[in-house]
């Protein structure tokens, strides 16, 4: 695929973005409800994104305002053949310059097998590079759930492409019982951090990069069934 990236329009654009959009485009499901809710913040980041995101003690997301967000961006790993698709790319501009944010949008489902799961089934190559990347053993590794792990890899590895010196990898989660909130705190705790749901989390320096982890409950009524048309105005109706 080219790197030439179309305006969106509505929340309808992302679907043809997706690998089963067929699969995965349904109302109440983590593709649509991610993306109604970031259509419906037109320009800017959606308000709970931008409430931690402001309220982190680095220059970089002091004030961050979004320049781009990309659907379902796809990171290239090294030593594999196939990247790592994030639900989410947003490049901001803060006072102390730029910042990425890998966002992962989930709803009821878990992330993912663990990543000593994904080895057995085949796929260890794809996290063979990772442990120097951030700063930890493969036996750390192994236990954590593969998809926030790549998430987050794939927020340094962003950070590092766009000349970017802070990153957050964001759970952007519509679920109302926080499913999989365990498996980050799994996560945040084997990179040496605190685990929250009121801030961005601080892990330390990952090859240059300040990494910071997130997880950010998303609003409800994204998650509602809607007509076509409702849909296409969304983003009208909650610009007004």
């Amino acid at each position: 695929m080219k790197r030439i990236y179309i305006p969106s329009s509505s929340p309808l654009d992302w679907k043809p973005l997706l690998s089963q959009p067929e699969r995965h485009w349904k109302a109440g499901f983590s593709a649509m409800t991610l993306a109604r809710s970031w259509e419906a913040a037109g320009d800017d980041l959606p308000g709970e994104i931008a409430t931690i995101v402001h309220a982190t003690p680095h220059p970089v997301f002091a004030e961050a305002r979004l320049l781009v967000a990309i659907p379902d961006y796809c990171v290239p790993l090294s030593s594999v053949t196939r990247a790592t698709q994030t639900d989410l790319f947003a490049l901001v501009r803060g006072r102390g310059g730029l910042g990425v944010l890998a966002v992962e949008g989930k709803v009821d489902e878990e992330p993912g097998p663990t990543v000593r799961g994904k080895r057995q089934d085949g796929a260890g190559d794809r996290v063979a590079d990772l442990h120097d990347l951030l700063g930890l053993s493969a036996g750390d590794i192994a236990g954590l759930r593969h998809q926030l792990v790549y998430r987050a890899a794939a927020a340094v590895l962003l950070a590092n492409e766009f000349c970017a010196t802070a990153a957050a990898m964001i759970v952007h989660s519509f679920s109302p019982t926080s499913v999989g909130y365990s498996d980050f705190e799994v996560l945040v705790r084997a990179m040496g951090g605190q685990p929250s749901q009121q801030g961005l989390v601080n892990v330390g320096e990952r090859s240059g990069v300040a990494l910071h982890l997130g997880w950010v409950p998303g609003e409800q009524r994204f998650r509602e069934p809607m007509e076509r048309a409702a849909l296409t105005s969304e983003l009208t109706t909650n610009r007004l």
